[in-house]
C-alpha cells in the first residue's frame, strides 16, 4: 500500500507545481509533467515485469504457444506507450500528433495481429472444410 501512496503524493504534488507554473512558465511546467510521467513509468516497470512473468507462466501452464503470449503482451505494450507518448502530447498542447502517436499504435497492433489473425481463420477452414 505504501507505493500507490508514493505515487499519488508525487502525483498531486506534480499537479500543483504544474498549475502554479503554468501561466508564467509553460516550459518548466511541461518539462515537469515530462519528468514526473518518466518517473512514474520507471517506478512502473518493476511491477510490469512481475506481471509479465506470471502471465508467461499461467500461458505455459494451459498450453498456449509462447509467440501467442508474446504477441499479445506486445499488443498491449504497444497500446500502453502509445497511449503514454500521446498524453504527454497532448499535454504539450500539440493535439494533431498526438492523434498520429495513437494511430501509428493502433497500426503497429494490426501489424502485430496479423499472424494471430490468420492463424484463427485457418483454423476456422480446417474445422469446416469448404466443399
Amino acid at each position: 500500500m505504501g507505493g500507490i501512496i508514493e505515487i499519488v503524493s508525487i502525483g498531486i504534488i506534480a499537479a500543483i507545481f504544474v498549475l502554479l507554473l503554468q501561466e508564467k512558465q509553460p516550459t518548466i511546467a511541461f518539462l515537469i509533467i515530462l519528468l514526473t510521467v518518466l518517473y512514474l513509468f520507471i517506478y512502473l516497470i518493476q511491477y510490469v515485469q512481475e506481471i509479465l512473468q506470471l502471465v508467461t507462466y499461467l500461458g505455459e501452464q494451459a498450453n498456449i504457444h509462447h509467440f501467442y503470449i508474446k504477441t499479445i503482451l506486445q499488443i498491449i505494450g504497444i497500446s500502453y506507450i502509445a497511449e503514454i507518448g500521446s498524453n504527454i502530447v497532448k499535454d504539450a498542447g500539440l493535439e494533431s500528433i498526438a492523434l498520429k502517436i495513437e494511430l501509428i499504435g493502433k497500426v503497429f497492433i494490426i501489424i502485430l495481429a496479423i499472424p494471430i489473425f490468420k492463424s484463427l481463420i485457418e483454423t476456422i477452414i480446417n474445422l469446416f472444410p469448404i466443399s
